[in-house]
């Protein structure tokens, strides 16, 4: 799977499989769902602590991508649970505020392709 062909709802059924198999709904209210996006954007934000903008960038590079990649699927995992339980479609309504940001937020210059 790859962002390029996997559709958000490919991803949605799999997140809802795996919760269901395990019996977990009955844990994933919105509220806790909310508060474990919460905590791991923590441990995201986490593997940046104390570098600087520069050291920043070059985790690309390092073994610190690892923990990047582990959490921030738990972000998005947390996320698309979610979604799921208030019936939220992601494709709408990143849509619908991408739209209002581009109104609230016009572009300062051209593309290359529109020069």
């Amino acid at each position: 799977m790859t962002d390029s062909i996997t559709p958000v709802g490919n991803l949605k059924a799999q997140v809802r499989k795996f919760v269901d198999e395990r019996n977990w709904n009955q844990h994933h209210s919105p509220k806790n769902l909310v508060m474990s996006i919460a905590i791991e954007a923590a441990e995201l934000m986490e593997v940046f602590q104390w570098q600087t903008t520069d050291t920043a960038w070059k985790v690309k590079d390092s073994e610190s991508i690892a923990a990047v990649q582990d959490e921030l699927a738990d972000v998005m995992i947390y996320c698309l649970a979610l979604a799921n339980q208030l019936d939220i479609d992601i494709t709408e309504v990143i849509g619908e505020k991408m739209e209002r940001n581009q109104r609230r937020f016009p572009p300062t210059t051209k593309l290359r392709s529109e020069l």
